[in-house]
């Protein structure tokens, strides 16, 4: 269904709040694909979500959903990084929340792709099993898994998904591997894994990560995607949900760059430098979603402050490249640069 798209063109399912109906819409009447993040929501709030899509736009759209993954983790290590945490938290008028496991809503979530029949549905930190894919497909869904190396790539190929979206080292928000321990393998630039995907399998692919413009685009299907999708890019779009003090801080002299941290979710993600990265970035253990759960108070107060250092400003690589335009206008400069690298 990828090659049904006006335009090769993908906007990233960007969870807590930036990714909204409107956005989503936008894009997809522009040409592109608009997805939905269903990451931190209620099944009942996803489907409001999928409402308002459906009453802004009769285009195809997506859905997101994150796999739930282990809920064990280091007890005394949360304990011990809560502790160092609530000094800030007092500074800042608020108190920790509760550092607890859950699987986001994942079996309501299904149950809720398969009676909205979702046009594309796809899943982010695991590879679903066979048989949920199947049940998906048989419902009309176009499945799509997020990969960051080959050996994720096959795992999600075996398991019968439509395509995979591959995320490079370059990409904003939350890393997507199926592992999040402190034993990772080596991880990839985006042009790099999508040559040694291309190699290995013959599934459709989605380059993501770092992609700011049309010349990007035009280079990763060049590389072999058939797609590409873009995150960042999106964030200082009028429809989407992204905080003003996030969008101050991605036009600010004060961050001049982004790294991987565990210090704000206790899952690895890309964002701007800030002052709670400094402080904290190796103090975090590997504990996602408590630390996520922990801290979601003391970032959203943060942000009603109007203080960007204590925020998670998932950001990446190329967000210099960001531009304040509407989606659909932002769609028309992206397919027109594409046309005139494709005539070089």
């Amino acid at each position: 269904m990828l090659d049904t798209l006006k335009y090769p063109i993908i906007q990233a399912p960007m969870a807590g709040g930036i990714s909204t109906p409107a956005l989503a819409a936008a894009v997809s009447d522009a040409g592109g694909l608009g997805f939905l993040a269903g990451g931190y929501k209620t099944a009942e709030g996803l489907a409001e979500d999928i409402q308002k899509v459906r009453q802004l736009t009769s285009s195809r759209f997506g859905v997101n959903i994150f796999v739930p993954g282990p809920s064990e983790a280091d007890e005394d290590a949360i304990a011990a990084y809560r502790l160092k945490l609530e000094r800030e938290a007092e500074c800042l008028g608020t108190v920790l929340g509760n550092p607890s496991a859950d699987d986001d809503d994942w079996n309501r979530k299904l149950d809720l792709m398969k009676a909205e029949r979702v046009p594309f549905v796809s899943f982010t930190f695991g590879c679903p099993s066979k048989g949920i894919i199947q049940e998906l497909q048989a419902n009309g869904s176009f499945v799509i898994v997020t990969v960051t190396c080959v050996e994720e790539a096959k795992m999600a190929a075996d398991a019968g998904a439509d395509a995979l979206c591959l995320q490079g080292i370059e990409a904003g928000g939350h890393r997507g591997t199926f592992s999040d321990g402190t034993d990772l393998q080596e991880e990839y630039g985006l042009l790099v894994l999508l040559r040694l995907v291309k190699q290995e399998l013959g599934i459709p692919l989605i380059a993501a990560g770092g992609i700011m413009d049309g010349r990007a685009i035009a280079a990763v299907i060049a590389a072999g995607a058939c797609a590409a999708q873009l995150g960042t890019a999106f964030l200082l779009c009028p429809e989407s949900g992204t905080n003003p003090v996030y969008r101050e801080a991605l036009a600010s002299p004060r961050f001049t760059s982004t790294r991987i941290t565990r210090a704000f979710t206790g899952r690895r993600a890309r964002g701007l430098v800030n002052d709670f990265m400094e402080a904290y970035d190796k103090e975090a253990p590997a504990a996602y979603p408590q630390l996520h759960h922990m801290t979601q108070g003391l970032r959203k107060t943060a942000a009603q402050n109007g203080n960007p250092e204590y925020m998670s400003l998932w950001a990446g690589q190329g967000y210099r490249l960001a531009q304040p335009l509407p989606a659909g206008e932002l769609i028309r400069n992206l397919t027109a640069q594409l046309l005139e690298q494709n005539r070089e």
